[in-house]
């Protein structure tokens, strides 16, 4: 018994030294890691010296994340990338030259209370998730979806951080507190999402379902910390996945920083193989890209460091990484540069496997391949 077991040992360190063996260059590598992850910067305009150069053209970051807002600064209107219609366009043109067409764009459109393309920078005013899901109008549902998403392509931004499809639930303070969730039906919640990236797909823009597996009944915000919903959660707020997963609508979904002990006991949803691989891969048959919300929001950096909360993110079923750099953990430059070699070095210790890799990069560039040149 005891040689089997040494046998067993033997046969898995071969099995990574070969496969670690097996890796590309370290050009390659650092192209690849870099790609996984979606970052932001300061400034409503970009020049050849700029850090959007920097993560763009040198580093070769696979997607950006635009604000109107600059909450590592004075937190004023207009104070980060936004501030007119014009101006935006010119810098996402700028933007897409450096990334040779190929650069995804996100920013979070939903309406109400969150919108980066305000009425201040010429924007059409949308109303809010809530307000819509209490028209119960396909019609109304429509016609602000097609305002939004029109607006959005015309911007020069090919992903929308939307919809959300958590459930209403009043008591939670960042999501039904504020106006940002349709409706308490999980069916009603994906009639009116489907919609919503029904008219987004026809005009080129890429959609995004959060907060993965369910950030409604939460009475709490991860943003401030690390929120548990052992106690309120229910297996129906899979149910808006579910629908849209089967009707062929979802093009990447985004991940909540939540503890929720009924499906894994021991990590929050952004860092738990349990719910990414387990039950949004195999048990809803979901293939496309998993983004996590930001790996500095304080529910994640106070309670892990960024080293291991990469790893366990890329090893649950993260495919790409959000790190807008606006946060109250602060901006930092040359963030995005250091992370792909925490990821580079990852790999080549063989603490993340060099097929989550390939499988990510395979996934966002099928996402890519989607997008309307």
């Amino acid at each position: 018994m005891r040689l089997l077991s040494l046998l067993f040992v033997a046969c898995l360190v071969v099995g990574n030294v070969m496969a670690v063996g097996h890796l590309p260059s370290d050009a390659e590598l650092r192209r690849m890691a870099a790609q996984m992850l979606m970052v932001g910067f300061r400034g409503d305009s970009v020049t050849e010296s700029s850090d959007a150069a920097r993560y763009v053209r040198d580093l070769g970051v696979g997607a950006i994340i635009l604000f109107d807002i600059d909450l590592t600064g004075d937190a004023t209107i207009g104070s980060r990338n936004i501030t007119s219609k014009e101006r935006l366009q010119r810098m996402t043109a700028q933007l897409q030259r450096w990334g040779g067409g190929r650069l995804l764009i996100a920013l979070d459109q939903e309406g109400g209370r969150v919108q980066r393309l305000k009425p201040q920078y010429g924007y059409t005013p949308i109303p809010s998730a809530a307000s819509i899901g209490r028209m119960a109008r396909a019609d109304s549902t429509r016609h602000y979806a097609r305002l939004m998403a029109q607006e959005v392509a015309q911007s020069g931004v090919n992903i929308n951080l939307a919809p959300v499809v958590d459930i209403l639930d009043m008591h939670c303070p960042p999501l039904g507190g504020i106006d940002r969730c349709y409706a308490s039906s999980p069916s009603v919640i994906a009639w009116h999402a489907g919609m919503l990236i029904d008219e987004h797909h026809c005009q080129g823009v890429l959609c995004t379902l959060k907060h993965f597996p369910g950030h409604g009944s939460a009475h709490g915000d991860s943003h401030w910390g690390l929120v548990d919903v052992t106690d309120t959660w229910q297996p129906t707020e899979l149910r808006p996945y579910e629908l849209l997963i089967k009707q062929g609508k979802v093009d990447l979904i985004m991940t909540a920083h939540i503890f929720n002990h009924q499906l894994d006991s021991v990590y929050p949803a952004t860092l738990s193989h349990k719910m990414l691989t387990g039950v949004l891969r195999k048990q809803l048959h979901y293939d496309g890209v998993i983004l996590s919300d930001d790996m500095y929001m304080q529910g994640i950096i106070d309670n892990y460091q960024i080293e291991p909360a990469l790893v366990l993110a890329i090893n649950a079923g993260c495919d790409m990484l959000c790190v807008g750099n606006n946060i109250s953990t602060g901006f930092e430059a040359d963030r995005p540069f250091k992370l792909v070699d925490i990821i580079v070095k990852a790999v080549k210790d063989g603490r993340i496997p060099f097929m989550r890799i390939q499988e990510a990069n395979r996934r966002i560039q099928q996402l890519k391949n989607k997008i309307k040149q």
